[in-house]
Order: structure tokens, then sequence, then C-alpha cells
């Protein structure tokens, strides 16, 4: 599995280059190994680095650290999730099993941050999911009525209200829910990095190609080098299929983004000088939209279905295109030339929109799959993880296991003609709002 990412993400940019990266030069034994360094593995090495004070640990990663898809999303902590079907009790049911984990990711960031005392531009402004559709008011009514069920507070908004809010008359409709919170990606999971105990062994630009268990033990094949080790806990996230890890029951999507410089003064103020928000799209296809603490303006509006190992500048180029289209519908006053950064990132799914947590053999660990709440859900299962890995349970595990676990997909080639299929539908259907 050898993984080259473009250099163009805004958010890695942001943050001084690191020192002292270090890569898989020598065959290695340890009792643990973390395969992945995003949320997920950095979060589980942190938590047997402290369980184990004094035993090496080893986290192994095919690029740098958290410079995969941790850095590369949109910076949203979410509450709550609009695109994952709700109309009966027994769903509303299932939609609070996974409401109750995005609450739980939100206190593992939160416990995180106060610890080490990390700034990452936390902002509690709550989210907007919008249209300028306005027959899309009918989906956000069900959605209110869903919010209101389960306790959630939140409003709807016109027209004038999101123009006045946003900065842009694009929207005719939208819910604004409190709970959510934005923050910078990059600088979380840069921290993440930062404050790994002494104890744990960090190799970057090292790419596991093959694993397998003998006995008691996994013995993991890298470029040159091998590592054996007595556990093992996957992170890989939009990797895992790759690696063969639950490859029936998850898949990758590439997604693009795009970001601008920083909003000039006159600028800012010709679109009203609003605070920080953030809008999600109510149709599944539509563009996410940020507007940062530093007034830059964030799009991604692609999503699709390729080798997730590396996305050429030509291809990138193209999708920077689409975005600098999309700023433009919302912000025709601004100049063509404001995009100042694209990049790729992998999001990994399950058919039902379920999460990976389990133990799949005896001394094999995996989380993963967090249908695009990864920040939040991600840290919270690498620590889970690492405390079900050494046989703890916790509450937040129980909350975890409560889960509807992930369906069954159906073998190549029918899954990517299907997935292929249903984003190709959802792009019709979300047309006006990319």
């Amino acid at each position: 599995m050898e993984v080259t990412n473009d250099n163009g993400c805004g958010w890695i940019k942001d943050l001084n280059p690191r020192q002292n990266i270090k890569t898989l030069s020598d065959n290695l034994s340890t009792s643990w190994l973390i395969v992945g360094a995003g949320f997920t593995g950095l979060s589980a090495a942190r938590k047997l680095g402290e369980i184990f004070p004094k035993k090496k640990i080893i986290i192994v990663d095919a690029q740098l650290a958290g410079d995969g898809a941790s850095a590369r999303n949109s910076g949203y902590l979410v509450d709550t999730t609009l695109n994952d079907g709700f109309t009966s009790n027994k769903e509303l049911e299932s939609y609070k099993k996974k409401a109750d984990i995005y609450d739980l990711g939100i206190k593992a960031v939160k416990n995180f941050i106060k610890e080490y005392q990390v700034d990452c531009d936390w902002n509690e402004c709550g989210k907007f999911f919008a249209s300028s559709r306005t027959e899309d008011l009918t989906i956000l009514n069900n959605f209110s009525n869903t919010l209101e069920k389960l306790g959630y507070e939140h409003y709807i908004l016109n027209n004038e209200q999101l123009t006045n809010r946003l900065g842009t008359n694009f929207y005719n409709v939208g819910l604004h829910t409190k709970g959510g919170i934005l923050l910078h990606p990059g600088k979380l999971v840069r921290a993440m990095v930062d404050t790994l105990p002494k104890n744990i062994e960090l190799y970057e630009n090292s790419s596991l190609f093959e694993w397998s268990k003998e006995k008691d033990f996994i013995n993991c094949k890298f470029k040159n080098n091998t590592i054996k080790t007595k556990k093992i806990i996957f992170a890989t996230n939009g990797f895992l299929r790759s690696l063969g890890i639950k490859k029936n029951y998850n898949f990758p999507i590439t997604l693009t983004a795009s970001m601008t410089r920083p909003l000039t003064d006159n600028e800012y103020e010709n679109i009203g000088n609003p605070k920080e928000w953030g809008v999600l799209p109510i149709r599944p296809m539509g563009a996410t939209i940020r507007m940062t603490k530093d007034r830059r303006i964030l799009i991604r509006n692609t999503a699709e279905l390729r080798n997730p190992m590396k996305m050429s500048q030509s291809i990138l180029n193209q999708r920077y295109l689409k975005q600098k289209l999309g700023v433009k519908k919302r912000f025709p006053q601004l100049p063509d030339d404001i995009i100042q950064s694209t990049w790729s990132g992998i999001v990994s799914r399950t058919r039902n929109s379920s999460q990976i947590f389990e133990k799949i053999d005896d001394n094999i660990f995996v989380g993963g799959c967090y249908n695009g709440s990864g920040i939040g859900v991600g840290t919270l299962f690498g620590e889970q993880i690492a405390l079900k890995a050494v046989g703890q349970n916790t509450k937040e595990i129980e909350t975890i296991e409560l889960r509807n676990k992930p369906t069954w997909l159906p073998p190549e080639p029918f899954l990517s003609i299907g997935v292929r299929a249903r984003l190709f539908y959802e792009r019709i259907r979300a047309t006006t709002e990319v």
C-alpha cells in the first residue's frame, strides 16, 4: 500500500514543517504495532503509551503522520448528520445511537485539547445545512422533527437570514444546529503527533505491503524491512480495504477541496463581515463550504470512486475548476484568481453509514470507516480500540457496540458499478448545489 499525496493542502501549508522524521530502516519486533497515524492511530498510540509507559510501541504510516485524511478534511466536529435517513421509529433509534457516538467523539477531542492545551481554532459556532432549492425545506422540516425528538437545539432559516449570516444570497433554506464545532484539522492532528508519549516509536513514509499471522505473531512486510508484532491495531480508515481488512464491508471515496487566500478588508466588508461559519449540503453531493477564522473560503464539491493511492495533478486541476465555479456561484463579487490551494483526500464509507470497531482475531483489532465524521469518532475509536485490545471495557465501548454493524457489500465489479451509479444519481440531484 504505497500512497502518494499531493502537496496542495491549505491546512497543512499553515503548519511549520516537522523535523527528525524517521523512516523504517531496520527489521524490528514489538509487542504493539499500530498501522496508520491519523486521528485513530495517534489516539490509540497515546492511550497505549499511557497504559504501558515502559513498553516499546510502534506506529507506522505510509505518508507523514497526520498528513492524510486527518489534516485534509473540512474541519467539522459534528454532533448530527442529515443524510443517514430516518423516517421510522426504528431508524430514529439507529440515528440516536450514531448521535451518541458523535457526542462521545466531541468529548474525546475536548479532553485532549484541555489536557494538552491545544490551539486548533476551536469554535463552538454550530453548523448549517443549507440549499438554494426552496423545495428542500421539506427535507429540513423532517430533519427538524427528528432533532426535536432527540432534544437538539436548532432553528430553520430563510434566504434573508442566511444572507445576513453567511454573506451570500445563494441559499434559500437552511437549518442551524448549535452543537457542532469548527476547527483547524491540521493543527489538531499535528498536536496529536507532537504529544505522543516518549515510548512511542513513529516511522513515517513507510508503506505496509503485506501482513500475515503465524501462530501468536503478526509479520508485517514493508518495502525493505519487516516488523514482527504480538498485537496489531489497523487504523488506516480509507485504506482498510487495500490491506484486506473487512474488505467486504468498506470502500474508499476520493474527495477534493480548495481554499482561497484570506479575503482583504474590502472583500470581507463587501460580503457583510460574517463571523466564521460552516455549511453542509442538504443533498449528499452538494458542496461543503466554510468561512474560516482567518477569512478564507473552503469548498469541497467533488466525490468519486477512483484509485485512492494517488491523484494526478492534471485531474486535480480539473477539480479546481469545479471548486472555482462553486465559489463564484456563491460570491460572484470575488476575483477569479482567489483560490490559493487545492487538494485531495480519502473518506471511508460503509453501505449503511456505520463504523468499523472490532476484534477480528485474538491479537488483531481495527477501528475506522467514519463516513465523513472522522475527527471526533476517529479520536474516540482510537482511544477505545486500544482499551478493547488490552481487555478493558468502558461505557464508551458499550455505547459503540450498540451501533448497527456495517452491512455486507457485493464483490467487484458489482460494487464499483453500484457505487458509481449512486454517485452519478446523487450528483445529478445536487447539480444546483455544487
